[in-house]
């Protein structure tokens, strides 16, 4: 549970009732802050998309003082536990003196072959970070997050993709008073607030780095001026067995963030899923467009490699800023359960490096967090959002 003075807190309630859950998770989260609320993020997970509503009105009128924002998920986080796929609640409120809180809510446009998206707020010099909150069947999350480096700069963004147990249609996007069924919401936090960001990305290299020496759209077609797909499959003869069971499972490719790097290991790569193989061009897709000139290394993802990256990212992050306070936590809806046995992994692993403090989140369809300095939308990650008491990197 979180600290009873703690400037973070979050709270926690698994009852059919959403309403009743919403109502005791941001009583809980409200009770343990030493100090009034200026930013309250609460997510639910329920099966009718009307009663996920009512419950995030119900929320967001709890806490009348504050920023409020939320979403619908198929599972979500708080009190230092996971619930997947059963109607419940999570919470999680701040006090944030001398912060600017800024709520949006985001809507596309389409002009001709393009999308433009409006709602944005204006940047300021002393904004940290944007918190991003989407439904992934009407908001062009990836084009958007990929592209932010053109509208705000280098300025951070995590969140993930919301969903609903009944899937499209039934996503729900609360912010400041409002429903939204569709678009994106979030929140811009500038002033006096220390933040940075943590995105595990759970992958093991396999084989060599290597170079695209030939590619068309989102196919390999050459890597280090050899048939990619040959590649591939003398890197696969040459594993041992687990990990040619990884590969079967879902091979990944990670391209490396840092061209000029003397090497490439665990942690140095953007991960991409690699999505087919064309054996008449002896290709191999994967899950985004590259350059040929880029470096990439096939990578595997297995439950050890994930929780021995995210324990080790989160170690060295809490050295590194010395106190930390709260955290915002967006896990893959890939993970818990699925991947680790228990929905519990990832709160706890945060609890356990970072200390004692208010941590919720979701499970996302979609993770959003830098990498390497630029944004990016990822798959099987834990993209956490961390609050300290000292000033911190992004």
């Amino acid at each position: 549970m979180a600290l009873m003075t703690s400037r973070f807190a979050d709270g926690l309630a698994v009852d059919s009732d959403l309403v009743a859950a919403a109502e005791s998770a941001v009583g809980q989260a409200l009770s343990r802050l030493s100090g009034s609320a200026d930013l309250v993020c609460f997510f639910i997970c329920g099966d009718d998309p009307d009663a996920v509503a009512r419950a995030g009105q119900r929320a967001m009128a709890l806490a009348p003082g504050a920023n409020v924002i939320g979403c619908s998920a198929t599972g979500v986080i708080g009190d230092g536990q996971g619930v997947e796929l059963t109607p419940a609640v999570s919470a999680w409120a701040a006090t944030l003196e001398g912060a600017r809180i800024t709520t949006f809510a985001l809507d596309t446009l389409t002009a001709e072959d393009r999308f433009v998206v409006v709602g944005l707020p204006e940047r300021g010099s002393d904004d940290h970070v944007a918190i991003l909150l989407a439904d992934p069947y009407s908001f062009p999350t990836d084009a958007f997050v990929e592209r932010s480096a053109d509208v705000l700069g280098d300025l951070p963004i995590i969140g993930g993709l919301a969903n609903g147990l009944q899937g499209r249609g039934s996503v729900r996007l609360f912010a400041d008073g409002e429903v939204y069924t569709e678009g994106a919401i979030g929140v811009l936090l500038s002033g006096s607030v220390n933040v940075s960001t943590v995105v595990s990305q759970g992958c093991r290299p396999i084989g060599p780095t290597m170079v695209v020496t030939r590619a068309e759209d989102n196919l390999l077609l050459e890597l280090a001026g050899q048939p990619a797909l040959a590649r591939l499959e003398d890197i696969v003869t040459d594993l041992d067995e687990d990990d040619r069971e990884l590969v079967a499972s879902g091979l990944q490719i990670g391209l490396a963030m840092d061209e000029y790097a003397e090497r490439h290991e665990r942690g140095d790569f953007l991960i991409r899923g690699v999505i087919g193989i064309d054996p008449e061009r002896e290709a191999v897709a994967i899950g985004d467009v590259v350059d040929v000139g880029r470096t990439v290394r096939f990578q595997v993802r297995d439950a050890a490699t994930a929780d021995e990256d995210l324990y080790d990212l989160l170690d060295a992050h809490r050295e590194r800023l010395g106190r930390v306070d709260g955290a915002l936590l967006f896990s893959c809806n890939g993970r818990g359960s699925a991947m680790f046995g228990s929905a519990d992994h990832d709160p706890i692993a945060v609890r356990d490096t970072l200390g004692p403090i208010g941590v919720a989140g979701f499970f996302a369809a979609g993770e959003v967090g830098p990498v390497g300095g630029q944004n990016h939308v990822h798959g099987f990650t834990a993209s956490v959002l961390v609050f300290s008491g000292t000033a911190g990197g992004r």
